[in-house]
């Protein structure tokens, strides 16, 4: 198993480029998701993404991954098919930046789920940082949804996005586990791979087969998706979860940008507030020294 890094700093402004990329496919997601419904969009884009990451991995003669390596492969996938169902059909159904705010409880709870799973040792400047970026994500939610009107569905949209986050803070968790296992395009291709196999069990009731005109969409979130989990992959192969998870708020800062030029969304004082202590939060937590990797093959 590969060492930490000596610094956390360059995985962790790799991570943030993995974060920002994932933000720029939950875009083109989101339109796919309105369009033919978040398990058709998911479906077809991690279908895409199998064509993409296999024909970059098989060109590297790669050895095929042993029983332990392909178990956790599969038990990850189990976990983000869950995920990527409740949040993309939450953000059809949610302006952009507050389900990503809604979302944002998830690296809070990876914090401590690494301590439980992992072993890793929470440190009070990792608490801090937690603390503060929770911080800025309750400025922003309340001044985005606290006088908001809400239909019974965008309340079930906010629930699933939720449900989501649970799903995400132990997906961060196997994420650690898998990055110690496995190469990054390794990685990619499997995790494509089995979610588009466990979600195309549904298929002979939920399939629908989209437009020629969404194909380029579909690739495009293809190929944001798995630059995004390669990114992601090396850098938790690198640095610990709880150092590493605090790059989740900044895909917020990432979500008003997009927010703005796609869709027209207007940036509010307590959005700039909130996106203030995010980043606090962010500078906080890469100066922590990482210590020995804690995680055993066997644990995974």
């Amino acid at each position: 198993m590969r060492p930490d890094s000596a610094s956390p700093l360059v995985p962790f402004l790799i991570a943030c480029a993995g974060i920002a990329t994932f933000s720029a496919m939950d875009v083109l997601m989101k339109g796919l998701s309105i369009d033919i419904g978040a398990y058709n969009a998911v479906l077809w884009r991690t279908g895409t993404g199998t064509l993409v990451s296999g024909a970059l991995w098989f060109a590297t003669r790669p050895k095929w991954p042993d029983k332990a390596t392909m178990q956790i492969h599969a038990w990850r996938s189990l976990f983000v098919s869950g995920m990527a169902l409740c949040f993309f059909w939450g953000l059809a159904r949610l302006p952009m930046a507050e389900a990503i705010a809604v979302s944002f409880i998830a690296p809070l709870m990876a914090l401590y789920m690494a301590a439980i799973f992992l072993g890793e040792k929470i440190g009070p400047r990792s608490i801090a940082a937690s603390l503060l970026g929770l911080a800025g994500v309750i400025v922003i939610v309340a001044g985005k949804l606290g006088g908001s009107d809400y239909s019974d569905e965008a309340l079930w949209a906010i629930g699933a996005v939720f449900l989501s986050a649970i799903f995400y803070a132990y997906n961060l968790i196997l994420a650690r586990r898998q990055a110690k296992m496995a190469e990054p395009l390794e990685i990619a291709f499997f995790q494509n791979f089995f979610v588009a196999a466990i979600l195309a069990l549904g298929a002979p009731w939920f399939l629908a087969v989209p437009d020629v005109g969404q194909a380029p969409y579909i690739l495009g979130a293809a190929v944001l998706a798995t630059t995004s989990l390669l990114l992601l992959s090396w850098a938790y192969a690198r640095a610990e979860t709880q150092i590493l998870a605090t790059t989740e708020y900044t895909g917020f800062l990432w979500a008003m940008l997009f927010g703005w030029f796609f869709f027209a969304e207007a940036v509010a004082l307590p959005t700039l507030a909130g996106a203030a202590l995010i980043v606090a939060a962010c500078l906080i937590v890469i100066r922590k020294a990482p210590h020995g990797d804690p995680i055993e093959p066997a644990a995974a």
